[in-house]
């Protein structure tokens, strides 16, 4: 599944993406860069972090994007920009583990992701494991770490 966004998603997107490259704006946008799958040229995408119990996460509210399947293809190889570059791994979280992080996610992101998740950000958590697949879930670490 995946939802495209509409035009002033992508103008807003693009906006915003500008401001974070230079460490200004909402604390937790990044723009991640990402190898192209097909192309190999250098992808650009604006995301939200996530700290959830002492690690950092992305989620993908739009589900299965452009830049979801350029990282399962680049083996999770990437650069996060706020300010300076900070190269990173992503590690895709399996569907069982993604619901806590989706719920998380959602409680910091609602006014601008819950028409994307279709639930809202106090329902069960039975709510998210239902959603959880549609929505894929990655692991930030650095790249130092292993």
């Amino acid at each position: 599944m995946y939802l495209k966004p509409g035009a002033l998603v992508r103008v807003m997107n693009g906006f915003i993406g500008r401001m974070a490259a230079f460490g200004v704006g909402p604390s937790k946008t990044v723009l991640l860069e990402v190898r192209g799958r097909c192309s190999g040229e250098l992808r650009i995408a604006v995301v939200n972090t996530l700290d959830h119990e002492g690690e950092r996460y992305l989620v993908a509210p739009r589900g299965e994007t452009e830049w979801v399947r350029n990282v399962r293809a680049a083996s999770g190889d990437v650069s996060i920009r706020r300010g300076g570059r900070e190269k990173v791994r992503l590690e895709e979280l399996p569907v069982d583990q993604r619901a806590t992080v989706i719920k998380a996610y959602l409680a910091e992101n609602a006014m601008a992701t819950k028409s994307s998740f279709g639930v809202e950000p106090d329902d069960a958590i039975e709510e998210f494991e239902r959603i959880a697949l549609n929505h894929p879930v990655f692991r930030v670490i650095a790249a130092h770490a292993e």
